[in-house]
């Protein structure tokens, strides 16, 4: 349960051109452009089936922009199979189990992911998720909601 939702955030980034979809976190994702890392890492994480059960899930989805800020071979590093239980981890560190829609969201609030860490939100100036600015919000899917963050966010340790 906890990898799916990871999936489900892998997902969220596909927000702007499936408002309202009821295709599921990692179909619309997959369905969007800007997406296609954070849908390739959720497939070699073995994520996929996972992020696309019941949920709810909430995912705040890094786009290919966020994933390409990582350093030189990051990513290609995380995809190996050698790799797959840090790459779980960062992940579902992007999933909040349950549906989480920008009108819930507190000043100051944390909210445990599925990973077992927490992350921080922050309104001061735009929505923060830890040091990630959400660049669209509240993406419906058929099992959960989708937040477009610019950065990858990674868990402490």
């Amino acid at each position: 349960m906890i990898r799916a939702a990871t999936f489900a955030l892998a997902t969220l980034v596909a927000v702007p051109a499936f408002a309202g979809s009821q295709k599921d976190i990692v179909d619309t994702a997959a369905g969007t452009d800007g997406f296609s890392t954070l849908v390739a890492a959720v497939q070699a994480a073995g994520l996929v089936d996972t992020l696309k059960g019941d949920g709810p899930f909430t995912v705040f989805a890094p786009t290919d922009e966020a994933f390409a800020a990582l350093p030189a071979g990051t990513v290609e590093s995380l995809l190996l199979p050698e790799n797959k239980e840090q790459l779980i981890s960062i992940l579902t560190y992007h999933v909040v189990p349950g549906k989480v829609m920008s009108t819930d969201l507190v000043d100051d609030m944390t909210a445990a992911t599925v990973q077992g860490g927490d992350i921080m939100i922050d309104l001061d100036n735009g929505v923060m998720i830890n040091d990630a600015s959400v660049a669209a919000a509240d993406i419906v899917t058929s099992n959960g909601v989708i937040h477009v963050i610019d950065k990858v966010i990674l868990p402490a340790g």
